[in-house]
């Protein structure tokens, strides 16, 4: 895992190469668009996505948690992928293994299982943006943020394209920084990217094989 220090509207972020965001002030790791159970969905249709993909995911998570120490966590949307599945039996299992860890989701697009679901998972469910300080954490990017916040969201997967030699091109997941709003990578490796145009003194930071890389802006 590499980590990088970032500041954005006085508060003090470390980027993880594992896809997560951990807030010092209030430490506090956030992720977004994890999708978990969505291999399971595949294989329902006939698609041979292997289990492991989704072992991999939880077990970053949880090597997260431990590095980091925190006891709070927050996932900016889409935890879930749809319906119920196998998959999210076994989270269901993993999650009483951390019962003191505090779970908070704002909830996506995708976060459709029944109010009951949450609760017996221990997690608790806001279903507006939630603001913390200066910081506002929503799913969805947003048209217009206060100017006295910084909005932080998931939901279009950020990904940066990175050209190299020749005519070779390169998609990688990242994080972004724009001036008053940020974007968190999918913490779920089964998922697409939508390519991010970045401006001017914007802050970007592509992750290739376990690697930050800063990219000019």
């Amino acid at each position: 895992m590499q980590l990088k220090e970032v500041e954005i509207d006085g508060n003090k972020w470390l980027l993880s190469s594992n896809r997560v965001l951990f807030w010092e002030q209030q430490n506090a790791l956030l992720l977004a668009d994890a999708h978990l159970g969505k291999t399971g969905h595949f294989r329902k249709e006939g698609i041979g996505i292997p289990q492991d993909v989704y072992q991999k995911d939880l077990h970053r998570l949880f090597d997260c948690i431990h590095f980091f120490q925190t006891k709070h966590v927050w996932i900016i949307g889409d935890l879930f992928h749809s319906h119920g599945n196998k998959e999210l039996d076994l989270f269901l299992k993993w999650r009483k293994d951390f019962k003191k860890i505090e779970f908070h989701l704002v909830k996506g697009n995708h976060d459709i299982l029944p109010k009951q679901w949450y609760e017996d998972a221990n997690i608790q469910l806001h279903t507006k943006e939630v603001v913390i300080g200066n910081i506002e954490l929503t799913h969805d990017p947003k048209d217009y943020v206060d100017p006295e916040k910084y909005s932080l969201s998931g939901h279009v997967h950020p990904g940066v394209l990175i050209k190299g030699l020749g005519r070779q091109k390169l998609r990688f997941p990242c994080f972004y920084f724009g001036q008053k709003q940020g974007l968190l990578p999918a913490f779920g490796e089964f998922t697409g990217l939508f390519t991010i145009e970045t401006e001017s003194n914007d802050k970007c930071f592509a992750i290739v094989n376990h690697e930050l890389i800063p990219i000019s802006c």
